[in-house]
Parts: C-alpha cells; sequence; structure tokens
C-alpha cells in the first residue's frame, strides 16, 4: 500500500516530489513523480510507513498527555501561586497543584 506517511518517511514532500491519487476501488497510487530521486518501490513505502507507524504508535502516550494537562496559562498560574505563597521548597513542592496535577496526568498516561 503506498502512503503519504511511508514516502515521507522516506523523505519526500507531497505536492513537491509526488502527487497520489486512488482509483475507483479506493487503491492509492502515485499519479505524477516530480522528485529528482529515483522513485521508491510500493515494498520500500510499506517498509517505510510499518516504521512510522510503529514510532507513531510509540507515542500515543504523549498524545494522550498533551490533551489531558492543563492549559499552559493554568499551569503557570498553579506555579506562580506555589512560588508565591513559599510552597516551591523542596519539602513542599510535591504538594502544590502545579505538581500534584501534571503528576496525575504523567501517572495516568505512563511511558511505556
Amino acid at each position: 500500500m503506498i502512503t503519504t506517511e511511508g514516502l515521507q518517511k522516506l523523505g519526500f514532500e507531497s505536492l513537491t516530489d509526488y502527487r497520489l491519487e486512488a482509483d475507483n476501488d479506493g487503491v492509492v497510487f502515485i499519479s505524477s513523480w516530480n522528485s529528482a530521486s529515483p522513485q521508491p518501490t510500493e515494498a520500500e513505502i510499506e517498509a517505510a510507513h510499518a516504521t512510522w507507524q510503529a514510532e507513531y504508535d510509540a507515542q500515543e502516550y504523549a498524545r494522550t498527555r498533551a490533551v489531558a494537562y492543563p492549559p499552559i496559562g493554568d499551569q503557570l498560574d498553579m506555579l506562580w501561586h506555589a512560588i508565591d505563597t513559599g510552597d516551591w521548597t523542596a519539602a513542599k513542592v510535591k504538594t502544590t497543584d502545579f505538581y500534584t496535577q501534571l503528576k496525575a496526568v504523567k501517572d495516568a498516561n505512563p511511558k511505556p
């Protein structure tokens, strides 16, 4: 299967180096090749796509964390309050909202 992700993993850019289209059955094919580099085989594209997919899957925890964290403005506000109230000392830092809320997201979405 030919995919944009596989071609991009090989270092090619859509619309600059190639154009993809789908036939009536939905099978994707390279409709034009503009790169000075040789066109990769379907097997090379599939292998590159598999590598891309494995890397993408390995980062699922990071994508989940990104939407679970409080907005950066809220994080900065929590940090400010921790510092302003004197809770930003080594003994108290792990009890602040700043720490506990971010730690909860990390604990709920651990790295593999």
